[in-house]
């Protein structure tokens, strides 16, 4: 299997050389996850640091009454791991589910911290990607609260329009924070919106 897109990946950020990529690109091996596999189990710990080559990957919890919350989505050219579990050696509080066939590349955290300590462009490139995961999560956090349904919507739309192509309209919903109903009006209306 090719590493390109992960080495144009690492590349990315800038502060990883062509040479330097390939050569980290070695640690990491290739993983598939089939339709509905799971990369992560809730009260386990997450050793998985996975860059998506392809595929739809789905983070959900159950709330208090036993319902699936969607908490986030991760497609193609993106980095997919439970960064607390991950970080800090805790049970996860999440599950993360393969929504699609998935192909990608993985480090485990004992390979992430060799090259994290070992690299210092690694290093860099690390924190780079904490530090647009935790914007991500801030402004998704503060969309709940200040953005309508409608807004989330049509900007999960724009960002992620593989999640509109291949999530189940209920997943979508959970993580919009609305109802199946509500969501299928938002989709009605921003469909007569687009015409």
């Amino acid at each position: 299997m090719a590493k390109e897109k992960l080495v144009e990946f690492l590349q990315r950020a800038g502060f990883i050389n062509a040479s330097q990529a390939s050569d980290i690109a070695e640690s990491f091996t290739h993983r598939m996850l089939h339709k509905s596999d799971f990369l992560l189990h809730a009260d386990s710990v997450s050793d998985a640091y996975l860059f998506l080559d392809s595929g739809l990957l789905r983070a959900f919890v159950y709330d208090t009454e036993g319902n699936e919350v969607t908490t986030g989505f991760y497609s193609g050219g993106q980095i997919a791991f439970e960064a607390s579990s991950f970080f800090n050696r805790t049970p996860s509080q999440q599950y993360m589910q393969a929504l699609t066939e998935c192909s990608g590349w993985l480090v485990t955290h004992q390979q992430f911290n060799a090259l994290f300590h070992a690299r210092p462009e690694f290093r860099e490139f690390g924190r780079s990607v904490l530090v647009r995961t935790l914007a991500s999560m801030q402004e998704r956090m503060l969309d709940q609260i200040r953005e309508t349904a409608t807004a989330r919507y049509e900007k999960l739309m724009k960002a992620s329009p593989e999640v509109l192509q291949y999530a189940p309209l209920k997943h979508i919903a959970s993580y919009l924070g609305v109802t199946d109903t509500s969501l299928s009006r938002i989709r009605g209306s921003a469909k007569e919106a687009h015409y």
